[in-house]
């Protein structure tokens, strides 16, 4: 008779902290703890418990195969989310498996499998292919957060009008027929017609009448300077650049972009402006927080700083530093690169 050889015991890695568990040293510290403050948010202010963890290889803990039995195993070994409610998330990378999954608990069913393969597919992967992992995961977890509250992690503290554009933000960038049928549709159709139109509407030099031609994406950087390129690049605008072939007269139009994020630099005054936020006081239900946001300037590099409050809370719950005892039957989506 042969005996097969033994083979290496399932198991499982013992969590650390029940937030941020970077086995594979794939964040920096300082992204380690945005990440952490975002996951603590959730929980304080949604009672959720969301886990991001990261492994080298399944087969360190004797799992050779797909990444969804894993992933499944290990969220119910440590118990994410609600005892009652089943409403932990698990974000699982296997950095040299190439393989990432989000595990959802039993609560959502599979009502959130959709949602989270498209996070996957059109958020995480791109910048996991680019080898840029750090931000394929906070920007995944994000998006996940969003998906599971309607509220933008980074913008808990913005007015009602900045939250609701926000949101129809998101909407777009990920779905653009709901935003038409959102924003009466209809009504947006014809806007975007209309600005068609206007962009593409003949135009006639202004110097001798004659008729102007627009230029291709190739030809018209030769009349862009390097911030207006720089735009084009961050999609803050949009530039056209219409020629006059009798005199070569040029004339260049810029369109600012619909769903851009980028703010005006006070510096060079292009829409090259992006900033980060991280949280330095949590606000609570007896306190205000505090928060940093910190700009640069994708054009010409400025840099600074600026402090805002952050209003306290209505109602907050215990992070604690275990967690809740909750169960997964298998929801979720998996992607790979």
């Amino acid at each position: 008779m042969v005996v097969a050889a033994a083979v290496q015991a399932q198991s499982y890695p013992e969590y650390k902290e029940i937030y941020v568990n970077d086995f594979v040293g794939i964040l920096s510290a300082a992204e380690k703890q945005q990440l952490k403050n975002k996951l603590q948010s959730l929980r304080a202010a949604h009672d959720i418990e969301f886990t991001a963890v990261t492994i080298n290889r399944m087969s360190d803990y004797g799992h050779n195969g797909p990444i969804e039995p894993f992933a499944t195993g290990l969220f119910n070994h440590w118990g994410v989310g609600n005892v009652a409610r089943n409403d932990g998330v698990m974000m699982l990378v296997a950095r040299y498996d190439r393989k990432m999954r989000i595990e959802v608990g039993s609560g959502y069913g599979t009502t959130k499998n959709s949602a989270m393969a498209d996070i996957i597919d059109d958020v995480i992967l791109p910048e996991f292919r680019q080898d840029n992992y750090a931000a394929g995961i906070l920007k995944g977890v994000d998006e996940v957060i969003y998906e599971l509250t309607g509220s933008d992690p980074n913008e808990a503290d913005s007015s009602p009008l900045r939250s609701t554009w926000r949101k129809l933000e998101r909407i777009a960038k990920r779905n653009a027929i709901a935003v038409l049928a959102g924003i009466s549709g209809v009504g947006l159709l014809l806007v975007s017609i209309g600005r068609w139109w206007y962009r593409n509407r003949p135009r006639y030099c202004p110097v001798d009448g004659g008729k102007m031609v627009r230029l291709n994406e190739q030809m018209e950087d030769f009349h862009l300077d390097s911030g207006q390129q720089a735009e084009e690049r961050l999609k803050s605008k949009d530039y056209d650049v219409w020629d006059c072939p009798a005199c070569d007269h040029v004339t260049v139009e810029g369109y600012k972009g619909w769903f851009s994020r980028m703010g005006a630099c006070r510096s060079c005054d292009y829409r090259t402006l992006e900033g980060d936020t991280t949280t330095l006081v949590h606000a609570t239900t007896l306190s205000t927080g505090l928060k940093r946001i910190d700009y640069h300037c994708h054009h010409c590099s400025d840099q600074y700083s600026e402090t805002k409050t952050i209003p306290r809370k209505s109602e907050t719950s215990s992070s604690g530093g275990s967690f809740g005892g909750g169960s997964s039957s298998g929801g979720g989506a998996s992607g790979s690169w």
